[in-house]
């Protein structure tokens, strides 16, 4: 009985086929965009946790505390002394133009649980000439191989360079034979340490020494511990990243069952009669659900189906823009090509189903509850549509308070954490908004009923959009929605952009920067300041420190490595550095930075609780001392906790080392033939001395990729809810010419018959763009204020632009006049006759 019941209710989309459309588009766009989004974060996913197997997370570290850097004696020194130590040496290669990361190892030191300390014949051929080079699978294509060829091939090497990516020219060496290994990650090659030393040109200095998690106690003399709890590892800083992606995937897939529940609701109200008298003719009410809901799932196949192969394509489009930002942003290599593990699949499907069923509750729930006797009545839902309404409004108040519990909860938490709960109150307020909006069209639609009372034709349309609104009401909730989180976003990312270059106009004041290698550096200054045609060098450099516990200094756990970052403070760079914060003034902050006072990023005060006037004690060379806080910066784009020094202090007290020279060149200088000269000079690669303009073009470009996902997800959103509102018009276009046919009866002609649809929906979709207008203020405030706090770890100013506003409402108009276009044109082309006859049945 129940295949028989299942194909009487399939029948019904054989004469409604844009109901069915509707449907499946809905489950499509919304399967698509999730699907999407979590191909991305799966492929990402996979990729770290490949990065963090290979090494970086769990073993602890070893550094020089004279910040020099570790060569092969230190190596043997801790051996002989018993210490179980490995070395490891790190750099770049490049390779057919591809930039490639190699790491050399030692596998017989290795930890025991290092995936890569491997046994036997494997290990033979590994250790020993000619070496091998292990290499994922995926990194294959940068380099023109495939699976087949790979296995034994030697790709020549077109330069090398260090860790710092300086190029040490072309190195006319090859690789040695390639390995496979699928559990490495991306873009990067191992060796033994012996091989990346011959190709890298390093004979003697290592990168790291590295222990098992806990192997040492203490520090050895001389040398600094990182314990494996401390290091972040790329899944830990690109976290919040996800996340963000997570949120608005999931906003999609919100947005697209709105389809969903909105053409179900529709063939319900359509399918009242057939089901009724499918009771009456004994149809048990558990056969009629169990049949409505095998045909919930047949579409959730198709729908599922269109939606994951979408979904993979779309993915397979953004995922490069994704690893740019991440590499960029995080130093995390991602995977270029999609890896999408079983529980993908399982996931997407679960998510798919779902929503599905969530969005078919209310349909099943009233199949059950059907009246058997309640023949005739095919306006019911019309009918309870007030109750439904008050329903709405008391929802909506309920979810009100739940917002406002969750806003009084981030009250009460430090900055910088609760991005779980920022995120739920602004679906609480999204919801709320949501469910308020019905309501509040219904009663601006009565009192426009009692002002055209003397008005025929337009209380009419104003009655008839009324009655339309138990089919319109989700698709307008799915476009304020979409019109909020579009206007919100657009605006934090707005203002973010204006942010970021205005910072990067004050950061890189100086008109020229070198970068090199420590070692080339050093004397590269000394020979810069005796130059008369340079007027001004702002070195800059590097380095790390341990943060102490304030009541606990001496306690060996008790500590957090650092980054530092040291500047000359000379009047070019102090007039224009941002300062957020200070005890007393700029020039009072800028005069106490010295070796004694430090300035912070935001990226700390915010996590630490800090605030000028605070002191920090930090493991330096001469053990530990105080520094007193004296102002907090802004590091936008910097996932890490960041300490600011001078340069001098930085090199001298703590054994930092110099990472670029800025350079103010004489406006007489002839820069071509300086550049020449400091070339010459110093054998350092054209690419090497950057201009500030260039600069400013590459991180320009790096955050409008970062922001391109980000776009492209706000626009589909978008375009979903312009779907669902067209889906809604075109589903009853056959029943609103019936209706338009009376009226063309008594004498209205049909060109205002075909424009009244467009002033109706238009005056809907501009009211519902108005409603969207707080609402997105009120989430762009969220997203910098409270979001962007937690997630990152700065606070951005909240910027409002009129003209995205003014962009808001014609969106709004224009999707709706899109959307009521084909309607309207089908009703111009429809002949007289056929518009009375519809009107008769």
């Amino acid at each position: 009985m129940i295949l028989r019941v299942l194909a009487t209710l399939l029948a019904h989309y054989r004469r409604h086929p844009g109901q069915l459309a509707m449907l499946l588009l809905g489950l499509w766009v919304a399967s698509a965009l999730w699907s999407s989004v979590q191909a991305v974060n799966a492929t990402a996913k996979d990729s770290y946790a490949r990065a963090n197997a290979l090494f970086s997370a769990n073993v602890d570290e070893l550094t020089r505390r004279d910040g020099q850097p570790l060569t092969r004696e230190d190596y043997l020194m801790l051996r002989r002394a018993g210490l179980p130590v490995s070395p490891m040496l790190e750099g770049t290669l490049q390779i057919d133009g591809e930039r490639l990361t190699i790491v050399g190892i030692d596998p017989l030191t290795l930890p025991s649980n290092n995936m890569l300390g491997a046994s036997g014949t494997a290990l033979t051929a590994f250790i020993t000439p000619p070496w091998q080079t292990r290499i994922a699978p995926d990194t294959l294509d940068l380099l023109g191989l495939s699976r087949r060829q790979a296995p034994g091939m030697t790709p020549a090497v077109d330069s090398a360079g260090d860790s710092a990516g300086d190029s040490t020219g072309d190195s006319g060496q090859r690789l040695p034979p390639l390995a496979l290994r699928a559990d490495l990650p991306p873009n990067t090659l191992v060796m033994d340490i012996a091989a990346a030393a011959l190709l890298l040109d390093r004979d003697n200095t290592l990168s790291q020494l590295v222990t098992a998690p806990d192997a040492l106690s203490t520090a050895p003399d001389g040398y600094r511990l990182t314990r494996a709890a401390t290091l972040a590892s790329p899944e830990q800083l690109t976290e919040s990243f996800h996340l963000n992606l997570t949120a608005l995937a999931l906003l999609s897939l919100v947005v697209g069952l709105f389809i969903v529940q909105a053409a179900l609701g529709l063939a319900m109200e359509q399918r009242l009669t057939t089901l009724r008298t499918l009771r009456a003719l004994g149809v048990p009410a558990a056969t009629l659900v169990m049949a409505m809901l095998l045909e919930l799932l047949v579409l959730g196949v198709l729908g599922a189906a269109l939606g994951l192969a979408s979904g993979i394509w779309l993915a397979g489009q953004l995922l490069p823009d994704v690893a740019t930002t991440l590499s960029s942003l995080y130093q995390a290599d991602v995977n270029r090509s999609l890896v999408l593990p079983w529980h993908y699949w399982v996931g997407s499907l679960a998510i798919t189903f779902g929503g599905l069923l969530l969005a078919g509750s209310g349909v099943l729930w009233r199949a059950a509850r059907l009246n058997v006797l309640a023949l005739g009545q095919s306006q019911a839902w019309r009918l309870a549509y007030q109750r439904q309404l008050k329903r709405m409004t008391l929802g909506a108040a309920a979810v009100a308070v739940l917002a406002l519990g969750l806003a009084l909860w981030l009250g009460f938490l430090p900055p910088g954490q609760g991005v779980l709960v920022s995120f739920g109150f602004v679906a609480a307020l999204l919801l709320s908004s949501a469910l308020c909006l019905p309501p509040l069209i219904n009663g601006v639609l009565r009192l426009l009923q009692r002002w055209l009372r003397r008005h025929p034709l337009a209380h009419w349309a104003v009655a008839d959009i009324q009655l339309q609104l138990p089919r319109l009401s989700l698709a307008m909730m799915a476009l304020l929605i979409a019109l909020a989180t579009n206007l919100g976003v657009s605006s934090m990312v707005g203002g973010f952009r204006l942010t970021f270059l205005d910072w990067l106009d004050q950061r890189l004041a100086a008109p020229l920067y070198i970068n090199a290698s420590p070692s080339t550096l050093a004397p590269m200054l000394d020979w810069l300041d005796a130059r008369p045609d340079v007027a001004e060098t702002l070195p800059t450099a590097r380095g790390s420190v341990d943060l102490l516990a304030k009541d606990d200094a001496q306690e060996q756990g008790a500590r957090e490595p650092i980054a530092l970052f040291g500047i000359t403070p000379a009047p070019t760079i102090t007039n224009g550095w941002p300062l957020l914060e200070t005890t007393a003034g700029r020039p009072a902050a800028w005069a106490s930075l010295s070796a004694n006072s430090v300035f912070i990023n935001e990226q700390m005060a915010v996590a630490k609780q800090l605030a000028p006037g605070d002191e920090v004690t930090l493991d330096t060379p001469q053990g530990a001392r105080p520094f007193e806080i004296t102002a907090v910066y802004p590091d936008y784009g910097n996932p890490r906790q960041q300490i600011l020094v001078p340069t001098k202090v930085l090199i001298q007290r703590f054994g930092g080392e110099m990472a670029s020279i800025g350079l103010v060149v004489n406006d007489s200088a002839d820069r071509q033939a300086f550049r020449q000269a400091l070339a010459d000079r110093f054998d350092v690669a054209p690419e090497a001395m950057v201009d500030q303009q260039e600069i400013k073009r590459l991180a320009t470009q790096i955050f409008e990729r970062t922001f391109t996902i980000t776009r492209a997800l706000n626009g589909l959103t978008l375009g979903v809810a312009a779907l669902a509102l067209l889906a809604t018009l075109l589903a009853q276009a056959r029943e609103r010419q019936r209706q338009l046919a009376s009226l063309w009866a008594l004498g209205v002609p049909r060109k205002t018959l075909t424009l009244l649809p467009l002033f109706q929906l238009g005056g809907l979709a501009l009211f519902t763009g108005v409603v969207a207008i707080p609402l997105g203020i009120a989430i762009t405030w969220t997203l910098v204020a409270v979001i962007n706090v937690a997630a990152f770890g700065w606070r951005l100013p909240l910027y409002l632009f009129p003209w995205d506003m003014l962009i808001t409402l014609a969106t709004a108009l224009g999707v709706a006049l899109a959307a009521a276009a084909l309607p309207s044109i089908q009703l111009w082309r429809t002949s007289p006759q056929a518009m009375l006859n519809q009107g008769a049945t």
